[in-house]
């Protein structure tokens, strides 16, 4: 059996361009726990919500104090920018999940401001 047929979700997550660095260490470990997450983690992606929303979402789960996962505000702020949102909109997001805790703050406004300069420097 190939990998491809074997781990469809993670293949389809690597082909979407939207890869978390670490599910690499995930996938040497442990691929079957990693095709299971993916799968399950899929499911809420393919809705009505458009992509902007969705990645506002993420974002707001990936700075919560329970949560604080620096990669994935990184990447879902890339995604969240790339569909169209804006710096705003993104910092809004941020401050409603700071109610949680300031340090939904502490981390991801500087993120926030790295990855606008590195659009603005694309465009």
């Amino acid at each position: 059996m190939t990998p491809q047929e074997r781990y469809p979700a993670t293949q389809a997550q690597r082909a979407t361009g939207d890869w978390n660095p670490f599910w690499d260490t995930l996938a040497a470990l442990d691929p079957d726990y990693l095709e299971a997450f993916l799968a399950f983690r899929a499911v809420p992606q393919s809705g009505p919500l458009p992509k902007k929303y969705r990645e506002l979402i993420f974002i707001a789960i990936n700075v919560a104090t329970t949560h604080l996962w620096p990669s994935g505000i990184r990447r879902h702020m890339q995604n969240a920018l790339q569909a169209g949102a804006t710096k705003e909109e993104i910092l809004e997001v941020i401050q409603l999940a700071s109610i949680m805790g300031v340090h939904s703050m502490s981390m991801g406004v500087p993120i926030l401001l790295d990855e606008v300069e590195k659009l603005a420097a694309e465009a």
